[in-house]
């Protein structure tokens, strides 16, 4: 499937600032109408008439927070339809900050928006595109899904957002294979810091005012979402915009795949060493 040419509609969720927009604005390019989800209805909007104005691409907004069951329930419904082929599950927020000290609501929403949103827009996507042959998912990851062994400082406290971004890699990589044959493709991609707004709270709200990047910095959008499209046009399934050997996801599934030693019926011999100071203790009266 090429895809710089007009090929239906795409459908790109968190499109009103960072990569979800200049997802929006490459694709308008290529001559992609759209379907823009995202919380601010007023970004949305003047996105939607720039894009209309400087490509002719036409563009329904659709102001939704997937974090609410009717909302994205209402998304589903839309993206179901016979002229979308290809979603972008970009929208995300963070929750950073201690797990002991995270407001529970915030971790759901997290969940709600970065595990449940991708996983329901891409089930009610995929039926039509196999049907018809042809249509793309890209679900939009982060290296912090492989920064399970690094401790807090400089990355950030992100145990919940880490396994979600987790979640989504894994979740990629096993549909990737079980639609292997078919002309559907799936994606994750997966940018270290990125030169956006992220940074700027933790998800609970859209952040305010006009887009802006943190003072952290990083790549620019325009170079993930160029990975991205170039790696959906050669099959790759893991795109990693910097990394510069490929060769690392292959080690990354030969290191899986050695794990997987462990599924046979016999005790490693180090679980069998002794009792580890457990057996024989009295139980507390």
């Amino acid at each position: 499937m090429a895809y710089d040419e007009r090929a239906g509609r795409a459908v790109v969720t968190g499109a009103s600032s960072g990569i979800g927009a200049e997802y929006a604005a490459r694709l308008a390019g290529r001559h992609w109408d759209l379907v823009l989800v995202a919380r601010r209805a007023e970004r949305l909007g003047v996105l939607a008439e720039r894009l209309w104005e400087e490509t002719g691409a036409e563009v329904e907004p659709m102001v939704a927070d997937l974090a609410d069951s009717a909302d994205l329930r209402r998304v589903a419904e839309r993206i179901a339809a016979e002229d979308v082929s290809l979603l972008v599950n970009n929208a995300g927020i963070n929750g950073y900050g201690p797990f002991t000290e995270a407001d529970p609501a915030l971790l759901t929403k997290v969940i709600d928006v970065n595990v449940t949103a991708p996983t329901v827009l891409t089930r009610a996507v995929l039926p039509g595109m196999l049907a018809r042959g042809r249509g793309a998912v890209v679900n939009v990851a982060s290296l912090l899904a492989f920064a399970g062994a690094l401790p807090p400082g400089p990355l950030p406290h992100r145990a919940v957002y880490g396994g979600t971004k987790g979640y989504l890699v894994t979740f990629t990589r096993t549909l990737a294979a079980e639609l292997a044959g078919t002309p559907v493709r799936v994606q994750v991609v997966c940018p270290g810091l990125t030169a956006t707004e992220f940074h700027l709270g933790t998800g609970e709200a859209p952040v305010p005012g006009e887009a802006r990047v943190h003072d952290e910095g990083g790549m620019p959008a325009a170079d993930v979402v160029t990975a991205s499209l170039a790696a959906l046009e050669s099959g790759e399934v893991v795109c990693v915009p910097g990394l510069p050997d490929p060769t690392t996801v292959a080690r990354l599934a030969d290191a899986e795949l050695a794990l997987r030693d462990g599924s046979g019926t016999g005790l490693a011999s180090r679980y069998r060493a002794g009792d580890h100071g457990l057996a024989g203790r009295e139980r507390p009266r």
